[in-house]
């Protein structure tokens, strides 16, 4: 049995600013106000796990650690696979120093030259994290999200971040950069592992 979220403040422990927003907009319904850990000048810790649950924790922890507050972290990226799975956790990392995502997807467009296999899906690994108890333990719930699709070339579209706009869902025709916010929020990886998490810390 999950723990419920009934704390009135949650770090949101990301300084990517479109991450925050989808998030903060996520949470909006439960009445729980959210502040960035870039708003609180956190530090971003080093994402070392081989996976994206792996890092997803560890982010929560340095949040709640350093803030005192409660935390969600999210570890997202995108699984090519015809390249192995890449660039997966190391998506954030392609895209360089200057968070250069149109770098990193023109480096996924010569990657696949040759390959006629343009599957891929996204996944997003949430982790809520409580701050230490009496016994000095940090209580951790995490969710993991999918959403399964194919890349296209060039990019289209202006509404979405990262990888947003060579990414087709299945069942659509326009990428996730193209469609409305709020219908990418129904269908996307984020929203699955969202809609675990309220399922299982929020109703």
């Amino acid at each position: 049995m999950a723990r419920k979220f009934t704390l009135p403040k949650l770090v949101i422990a990301s300084h990517n600013a479109g991450k925050v927003r989808e998030i903060g907009e996520l949470l909006a319904p439960f009445g729980t106000e959210v502040v960035s850990a870039g708003d609180l000048g956190l530090p971003e810790p080093i994402e070392d796990g081989d996976t994206f649950v792996a890092n997803a924790q560890l982010k929560a922890l340095s949040a709640v650690t350093h803030s005192g507050l409660p935390a969600l972290a999210d570890d997202s990226g995108l699984a090519v696979e015809a390249l192995g799975g890449k660039p997966g956790i190391h998506s954030a990392r392609w895209a360089g120093p200057n968070k250069d995502f149109n770098m990193a997807m023109q480096e996924i467009e010569k990657q696949l030259t040759g390959h006629t296999n343009r599957a891929a899906h996204f996944v997003c690994a949430l982790t809520l994290a409580w701050p230490e108890d009496d016994q000095g333990t940090v209580h951790m719930e995490t969710f993991e999200g999918k959403v399964h699709g194919e890349l296209t070339w060039p990019m289209r579209g202006e509404k979405g971040f990262g990888y947003d706009p060579i990414f087709i869902a299945d069942g659509y025709t326009k990428t996730f950069a193209q469609i409305d916010p709020a219908e990418k929020h129904a269908i996307s990886h984020r929203a699955d592992a969202f809609r675990q998490l309220v399922e299982a810390c929020f109703s």
